[in-house]
């Protein structure tokens, strides 16, 4: 009974290393369209693998397909967290073409712009219900938070209980309040920062740790 009961012990023990590491978590990063979602994306991807996950455009509706970067190492206080980071398309009621004939876009261009962007927030709000494991919800703090698409989705993370941290982001910018997006969403953190110049980033990694690991 000693060798048998050694055997089990032996496999419990190799199951539970086996079986011990987590998968990565996704983490989704949500919000309307130019929030900065690309730009916080890549500034996460550089910041931790030297890579980018996509093109960052001021023209609307730059990301149209989600990008995913796996296994992204995120080390605070001697704890590395171990994420995969999905940059969905930005979500909005209604992709109107003539919005990208003012960037100068031929006709057709625009037209199958606008198509593939309306396909993509298709293809977000699955990754919402489906997909992810936390959510970022990226928001241009120059711009008023308080809409309907911001209201709807947020209501949605909530009802898949997923854990969420909104970023107010473009805070180098001079209409930027970030008092104006914790007033609309008071029962969520908000982190200020700026993808774009980096500031505050290591808060943002902190709470991400935090959040989800």
């Amino acid at each position: 009974m000693g060798l048998l009961t050694n055997l089990k012990d032996s496999i419990s023990r190799a199951a539970s290393t086996l079986f011990s590491e987590e998968d990565p978590k996704r983490i989704g990063i949500y919000g309307p369209p130019n929030a900065g979602k690309t730009t916080l994306a890549n500034r996460i991807a550089r910041d931790w693998t030297g890579d980018a996950v996509g093109p960052e455009s001021h023209v609307p509706h730059e990301t149209r397909r989600a990008r995913r970067k796996e296994d992204i190492e995120i080390e605070r206080d001697g704890k590395t967290v171990t994420i995969d980071i999905v940059d969905t398309p930005g979500v909005t009621t209604k992709v109107d073409y003539t919005e990208f004939l003012e960037h100068d876009m031929e006709k057709d261009d625009a037209v199958r712009r606008s198509r593939e962007a309306t396909e993509g927030v298709a293809e977000a709000m699955h990754w919402l219900r489906e997909d992810v494991d936390g959510v970022i919800y990226v928001l241009d703090s120059a711009t008023d938070p308080f809409t309907q698409v911001n209201t709807m989705l947020i209501g949605i993370i909530e009802s898949q209980d997923l854990p969420v941290l909104i970023l107010a982001n473009k805070i180098d910018l001079e209409d930027s309040s970030v008092q104006r997006i914790r007033n609309a969403y008071p029962q969520h953190e908000t982190i200020p920062l700026s993808a774009l110049e980096g500031d505050n980033m290591d808060e943002v990694y902190d709470k991400i740790a935090e959040y989800f690991s």
